[in-house]
C-alpha cells in the first residue's frame, strides 16, 4: 500500500512538472513571453484611456522599470528610442482624441522576430499605474 501512494505522488507530480504554467491570462506562459518568436504589429500597438501627455510619461517609467536602456527621448514628437535584449525599440505615443492615445512599440530594425514579453510587459506596467497619481519632482538646489 505504501508503494502504491509513493507512486501516485511520484505520477502527479511528474505529470505537474510537465505541463506548461499559464499566466493569469491564461494561455500566455513565462517561456512564451521570453523566447523570440515572430510578433504580429498588431501586439505592438495598444490604446489607452488617457492623454498622449500622460501615456507618454508612463512610457518612459514602465522602459526604466523594466531595467531597458533608454537611448533617446524626444517628447515634442512622442517618441522614446530604447534598447532591450540586445534589439533597439521605438516607442511612439499617438494622440487619438483629447482622452485616448495610443502607444507604438516597434522593433527600431523592422525585424518583428523578438520576445513578446518586452511589448506586454511595457503595456502591463502601464494598465496597472493608470490610476497612480503623477507628480512633479522640483529641482535640485
Amino acid at each position: 500500500m505504501e508503494r502504491v501512494k509513493k507512486i501516485l505522488i511520484f505520477s502527479a507530480v511528474l505529470i505537474l512538472s510537465v505541463l506548461p504554467s499559464y499566466s493569469e491570462e491564461g494561455a500566455v506562459s513565462l517561456s512564451t513571453l521570453v523566447t523570440p518568436q515572430n510578433v504580429s504589429f498588431e501586439t505592438c500597438t495598444k490604446t489607452f484611456a488617457m492623454n498622449s501627455e500622460r501615456l507618454f510619461y508612463l512610457t518612459i517609467a514602465s522602459i526604466n522599470a523594466n531595467r531597458f536602456e533608454i537611448k533617446e527621448i524626444q517628447s515634442k514628437t512622442g517618441y522614446i528610442l530604447f534598447s532591450a535584449v540586445g534589439k533597439e525599440f521605438l516607442a511612439s505615443v499617438i494622440t487619438i482624441d483629447k482622452y485616448r492615445s495610443m502607444l507604438k512599440i516597434t522593433p527600431a530594425n523592422n525585424n518583428y522576430f523578438f520576445a513578446p514579453g518586452i511589448v506586454l510587459n511595457i503595456y502591463k506596467y502601464i494598465d496597472v499605474n493608470t490610476n497612480e497619481h503623477l507628480q512633479n519632482i522640483p529641482k535640485g538646489g
